[in-house]
């Protein structure tokens, strides 16, 4: 019996195998819990499936799965053989990625464009950072691949996202409605929605709506936490400052089970909450801390979670783990840990020891690096406010209004409007 994937293409497994990994992978692309545990249990009924060890190795890279990342890329590799051709790429592809080297991946896709869980991959969204460093090579992937999915409802849901990468909004929100009127618990197409209600300063109906969906028909989606940053992210530009602490004691607590997620999702918000003028009595990041593994605490798998672990050390005051990240990337095979996340470490632990006005000029000089770190433009805004708390420290209000007229220019924040009041020289504060 020939078993295939949900887009048709050939599995070298027994049926059974081929029914759990199958529910891993629309777990996967429905943002459901459980596809790791699938993948697992495809696993158990057939040690021989190359292909489902590579998906678990992936799974641990890029999503913190507690599994052994190198005993399954071993498996994987040793099984390949046996595989299709198709399967043996997929391999492949999996493998150099997990090296820091992402063309195979790429190149992969354009042979198997309907090879969903390795595009899924590509783009930076909920599950994974992408695989490029310049956001139009990702664009061009998902381009590609139109052609090959026509209207399916999870393809609809990941080209949204990329039309609000490219700040084409409309095409966003139309692209992530008709996704979710086939299929209303699409995860990636509520994503690539919340993200365009925020681009274009939409908070008040972008926040109704995402409180709506995450009760109802996005109820079972497995990032929730995730949700609920977008959810206080409106908030915060709100300057609801109550809503953002409610939202954080209900639904992004560290102590949740969240995973990296707790450093991605909880960790953020409470960096950039305690940044936010008349902020006060907001939680330390030290149930963060606790909720993040150590290995990546130490050694962060991607530069996405090299920059969340770094706000993470600043937070805390840890000048000691910052320099030794910075030092940790400096020798990193991969560019973007040298040449963006050491450079970045650096200049959050200037601002740690207190010397905010370097640290500014370091992060000003970083700016135009920050894209290949991997994620939205809305959470690497997390180093633009990182700046303007340094300006701010550092009694350089004049540079801080320029950055903040600039965030004003590209969207509507009353937040924003309240940091600019407090970067008058008479009624400044300090921030941070």
């Amino acid at each position: 019996m020939r078993c295939c994937d949900p887009y048709g293409y050939e599995l070298t497994s027994s049926p059974e195998a081929a029914r759990a990994y199958n529910r891993g992978v629309d777990g996967l692309l429905r943002l459901r819990g459980g596809a790791a545990s699938a993948v697992a249990t495809a696993l158990a009924l057939d040690p021989t499936f190359a292909l489902g060890h590579a998906t678990l190795a992936l799974l641990g890279h890029e999503m913190c799965v507690a599994v052994d990342v190198r005993a399954r890329i071993r498996d994987a590799i040793a099984l390949a053989p046996r595989a299709t051709e198709r399967e043996r790429s997929h391999v492949h592809a999996v493998a150099a990625h997990l090296r820091g080297d992402s063309r195979p991946l790429i190149q992969h896709l354009e042979t198997y464009p309907r090879d969903a869980v390795l595009l899924s991959t590509a783009v930076p969204t909920i599950a994974f950072a992408g695989v490029t460093e310049v956001p139009a090579e990702a664009w061009r992937i998902v381009e590609r691949a139109i052609p090959a999915y026509g209207d399916d409802w999870w393809f609809t849901g990941l080209l949204a996202f990329t039309r609000q990468e490219q700040g084409r909004y409309d095409e966003a929100m139309e692209l992530s409605c008709r996704s979710l009127a086939a299929e209303p618990s699409a995860g990636h197409s509520a994503h690539a929605r919340a993200h365009a209600h925020y681009e274009t300063g939409d908070h008040d109906a972008g926040l109704a709506w995402m409180d709506d969906w995450v009760r109802g028909d996005g109820a079972a989606t497995d990032s929730l936490s995730h949700f609920a940053w977008h959810a206080a992210l409106h908030e915060l530009s709100l300057g609801d400052l109550d809503a953002v602490r409610r939202r954080y004691e209900s639904q992004l607590r560290p102590d949740g089970a969240l995973g990296c997620r707790a450093l991605v999702d909880t960790g953020s918000l409470l960096f950039r909450w305690a940044l936010t003028p008349d902020a006060d009595d907001v939680p330390d990041l030290q149930g963060v801390a606790a909720a993040t593994p150590n290995a990546t605490l130490r050694h962060p798998a991607t530069p996405f979670l090299a920059l969340h672990t770094a706000v993470l050390h600043l937070a805390q005051g840890d000048a000691v783990a910052l320099g030794d990240l910075e030092a940790w990337a400096a020798r990193h095979d991969h560019p973007t840990h040298r040449e963006v996340v050491a450079p970045l470490a650096r200049a959050l632990r200037s601002m740690a020891t207190g010397s905010c006005s370097a640290a500014a000029d370091q992060l000003a000089d970083v700016s135009t690096q920050t894209w290949r770190l991997g994620g939205s433009d809305a959470q690497r805004e997390i180093i633009e406010e990182a700046r303007i708390s340094a300006l701010l420290r550092s009694g350089r209000y004049d540079e801080a209004r320029v950055v903040l007229d600039a965030r004003l220019d590209r969207r509507e924040s009353p937040r924003d409007r309240r940091w600019r009041t407090a970067s008058q020289p008479a009624t400044a504060v300090t921030t941070g």
